[in-house]
């Protein structure tokens, strides 16, 4: 076996920093984390120059990048265009979005990711958000789609589930029932409730029948009140149920981020999402959406997208950023910025071999410099261009 070490940086595995040390990589999987003078005779030394090598990021939602939306053509070659343009951001896995559309297109983009999956070029399943979701909380989505969960749904996901792995799709709670969340819970389909204007009570049922997340959180869902506790309430409340969020600057204030942060139950329940659109690695600054207008308006921690009526229209953030806006505003100490868009989500998606660096894992890796600016990155051992 040929090995590869890594050293000159200080190394993340996923849950704590080792200082002195080299990460030691073969056959695409990380084989060790090592002193500092115990190279393997022959292996190829990757120098860094300080800063952080962190497992990779991933990304549960990300509806578009480097100029394409996957709505616009749900086929395998847009999902590798929209990982490649997310890699320059650290993220070496990602479900491509489709929000919601067609029957058409959502057959077309499972049978997509079924290929791309395979591809091993950062695409790591699918996210299917709609169009099983609320008219009352449609956000930028199409309302005239949207429509209760039947039972040949189920069916379909659970096989696109058996041949994707990663299946995430985001369902209103109106729009689905307990016992088809339990049917599609224990067939591996991970559900989450999101667009919902449910009540707590119809939250928590979802909950317990097997929903595992909430779908950016605060965002396009029933508020917390003190005595309609909503969505929100719900998903804070829960111990088991992960939560999305989307952090830069538009979406949620960053004191309703940092109160979840400490209100929610359950350890480690809250992860990155970008719920990037297409604008991300591309230089346009506008792009269209179902036949409407998104437009990047500039200001703030980064650019926001939105409609004509300006509703937010996804974002226009990047992992690496939503990285730094943890740390700089919502009072995250590195570590836990990084395990938020690493091990977290790994753990949500059920990605075992991703999100950490214990041997046996993917080398899946990002190199941060100290203004957690993205330097390089690698997908199994080999470097990204």
């Amino acid at each position: 076996m040929t090995y590869q070490v890594f050293s000159g940086a200080r190394i993340f595995d996923g849950e704590r920093f080792h200082d002195d040390s080299v990460l030691v990589v073969g056959s695409g999987r990380v084989q060790a984390i090592a002193a500092a003078n115990d190279v393997p005779p022959g292996a190829e030394v990757v120098r860094l120059e300080g800063g952080v090598l962190s497992p990779g990021f991933i990304d549960a939602q990300v509806n578009g990048g480097g100029g394409r939306m996957l709505n616009d053509e749900p086929s395998p070659a847009s999902m590798y265009m929209i990982a490649e343009g997310h890699r320059p951001y650290g993220t070496t896995s990602l479900l491509p979005t489709l929000i919601t559309d067609t029957g058409e297109a959502t057959a077309a983009a499972i049978e997509a990711a079924v290929e791309a999956v395979k591809a091993d070029r950062g695409v790591a399943g699918l996210h299917l958000e709609g169009p099983h979701l609320a008219p009352a909380r449609k956000g930028a989505h199409l309302a005239e789609l949207m429509r209760p969960v039947e039972d040949r749904d189920v069916k379909a996901f659970i096989r696109a589930r058996e041949a994707i792995g990663a299946l995430l799709v985001t369902m209103a709670a109106e729009q689905v029932t307990p016992r088809q969340v339990q049917a599609l819970s224990e067939a591996g389909v991970i559900v989450s409730i999101g667009h919902s204007d449910c009540t707590s009570v119809a939250a928590d049922a979802a909950f317990d029948a097997g929903a595992r997340g909430v779908t950016h959180l605060f965002n396009a869902m029933s508020q917390l009140g003190h005595r309609a506790p909503g969505l929100v309430g719900a998903a804070i409340d829960h111990p088991a149920v992960w939560c999305g969020i989307i952090a830069d600057g538009h979406h949620v204030d960053p004191k309703a981020l940092r109160t979840a942060l400490r209100a929610k139950r359950g350890e480690a329940r809250l992860f990155f999402v970008t719920d990037a659109m297409s604008l991300v690695g591309s230089k346009e600054d506008s792009f269209t959406l179902n036949g409407r207008t998104v437009r990047r308006e500039k200001g703030g921690f980064c650019s926001k997208l939105v409609l004509a009526d300006g509703t937010l229209a996804g974002s226009d953030v990047d992992m690496a950023s939503t990285i730094r806006y943890g740390v700089t505003y919502l009072e995250l100490t590195l570590a836990e910025a990084l395990r938020m868009a690493t091990t977290y989500p790994a753990r949500f998606l059920g990605l075992s071999d991703r999100g950490h660096l214990l041997p046996g894992a993917r080398a899946d890796l990002v190199h941060l410099n100290d203004a957690i600016e993205v330097k390089a990155t690698w997908i199994s051992g080999r470097l990204s261009a």
